[in-house]
């Protein structure tokens, strides 16, 4: 007996393939991480001009980066003024945004071609 695959009219197949992929969900996470780490930047720069707010570490500001978030680190550096004179954002964060790349390129090269 054969069964038949129920699929909602307003989704597609390539839908769930895309969503349920490794590629797809990595993806998600880039966009998820990217936009998390843009606003921690502003958030940590909004915090920075009160006096005694917690502040978010400068490693975990790091760490959004290491994590997938390099894009949106760097754009709220440039966006919101924030960490660019310390030598470990202004050179750390484009570092670590390369390597991804070249990971990222690797991989392609390496496996997907």
């Amino acid at each position: 007996m054969e069964k038949d695959l129920f699929l909602p009219e307003a989704v597609s197949v390539s839908g769930f393939a895309v969503l349920g992929s490794p590629w797809g969900l990595l993806a998600a996470w880039l966009a998820l991480i990217n936009v998390v780490a843009f606003f921690v930047y502003g958030l940590d720069k909004l915090l920075s001009k009160r006096a005694r707010a917690q502040r978010v570490p400068e490693k975990n500001l790091l760490l959004l980066a290491v994590a997938g978030g390099s894009v949106g680190a760097l754009l709220g550096m440039l966006i919101f003024r924030h960490k660019t004179r310390h030598r470990v954002f202004r050179t750390g964060i484009p570092v670590i945004l390369a390597v991804q790349l070249l990971a990222g390129a690797a991989v392609y090269w390496l496996c997907l071609r």
